[in-house]
This record gives structure tokens, sequence and C-alpha cells, in this order.
């Protein structure tokens, strides 16, 4: 009885944190962005991506999901991050008007990059939740340490996946002249 309850807050952290990572994003793609503000991170979005593969998605993503495992911190580090992506669509939304027609919150919940990455994050922040629950009310951690290992595990193949799925939509975007449009040359 005591495990079936213990799932259940699991799922429940889970969804919970689900919900405030795509409300913080959707904040970050509703912030007022100057056009200095755009040209600025077009710039560096640019510089990032110019040489980027699949692997080079990945990694990415992963160096911004395992801090989210950090108990505390990660709770605060996962919202902030889920913000500032949102923040991110909104200067590119402004630098190439096509994509202010999308809904921010689609391409979390629509694109299988978006919604594996969307899960990936999830699973770490309400970790990080769990954890420093624990801390915080004096709990053993050692029984916590296996399911930690296997979520972190889950959220690397996740993101794995998803960087490769992301690459491969981003070449097929290109070789259809869809990534053509101004403010993606």
């Amino acid at each position: 009885m005591r495990y079936r309850n213990v799932n259940k807050i699991r799922i429940i952290t889970f969804f919970v944190f689900l919900g405030l990572f795509a409300a913080a994003y959707q904040i970050g793609s509703m912030s007022n962005v100057t056009e200095e503000e755009a040209n600025a991170f077009m710039a560096e979005f640019e510089e990032l991506v110019l040489d980027i593969d699949a692997f080079g998605i990945f990694t990415h993503n992963l160096t911004l999901a395992l801090p989210m495992f950090i108990p505390g911190f990660g709770v605060a580090w996962g919202l902030f991050s889920a913000w500032s992506t949102g923040f991110a669509f909104a200067s590119i939304a402004l630098t190439a008007p096509q994509i202010a027609e999308i809904h921010p919150l689609s391409i979390l919940f629509l694109s299988p990059f978006g919604l594996m990455e969307l899960v990936a994050y999830s699973l770490g922040i309400s970790r990080s939740f769990i954890l420093i629950r624990a801390v915080v009310k004096k709990i053993d951690l050692m029984p916590l340490l296996k399911p930690t290992l296997i979520e972190i595990g889950i959220v690397t193949g996740l993101l794995l996946a998803g960087g490769y799925l992301e690459f491969y939509m981003i070449e097929l975007a290109q070789e259809q002249g869809l990534m053509n449009m101004p403010g993606f040359e």
C-alpha cells in the first residue's frame, strides 16, 4: 500500500511541475522584447547553432537538464530555463513574424522533440523537489538514489532521441526551404 501511495505522489508531483514548466515558458514567451534585445539574442543564437548537429543539441539540452536534479536548486533552475526558453521564443517571434503566428505552447506539446524535452525537464525538476523535501524532512536519501539514477537515465534517453529528432526536423525544414524565411538566414 505504501508503494502505491509513493507512486501516486510521484506522478502528481511530475504533472504539477510539468504545468509549472509550461506556465513559466508561456510567461517568458509573453515578455516584451525590444528590437535590440531580439537582435542580440538572434546573433548569439545563430553563433550557437552555426555548426550544431544532433549530438550538439543533445549535449546542450543535457547540460540544462542535469542541474535540474540538484535538490532545491533544480526547481529554480528548471523554471528559469523554462522562462528563458519562452523569452527566446519571443525574441525569435519579433525577428521572424511568421513564428509569432505559432502558439508558443504548441511547440512544447505538439512537436515530438518539444514533448520529449518537456517530459525530461519535468522529471528533473520534480525529482529536485522530492529530494529537497526529503532533506528538509530529514528522510534518508539512500532509498531515493536508485529512482533518481533511473530518472537521470530516462532523461538522458529522452534528450538523446529528442536531439536527433529535432536535428532531423531542422534539416527537413531547411530542405523544404522553410528555414529561409526572414530571420532564419
